[in-house]
């Protein structure tokens, strides 16, 4: 058999191997990370809508930094100082 043969017939066996092998873990059903969709689900149960928006820089910083004191997500952070505002014109 010729080199060339031989080594056709050994990237077939490996091409084999890789199928039968299937997806690790990490891809697929056994992903722990939930998919988009489920959050997506769980966020509207809550009543939450996602907002986008363009902030300054420094702004967000602040924001960020508030966050960080309060030991809060930046999104409970953002809904708690937007609230108090609101509260305060009212």
């Amino acid at each position: 058999m010729k080199k060339t043969d031989m080594e056709r017939l050994k990237g077939a066996r490996i091409a084999g191997q890789m199928k039968q092998a299937g997806a690790p873990a990490r891809y697929g059903k056994d992903s722990a990370l939930e998919s988009r969709r489920e959050r997506r689900r769980r966020e509207q149960a809550l009543g939450l809508v996602p907002v986008a928006l363009k902030l300054d820089a420094r702004l967000l910083e602040r924001l960020r930094e508030h966050a960080q004191r309060r030991g809060a997500a930046l999104d409970a952070a953002a809904a708690e100082l937007l609230q108090r505002a609101l509260d305060s014109l009212a």
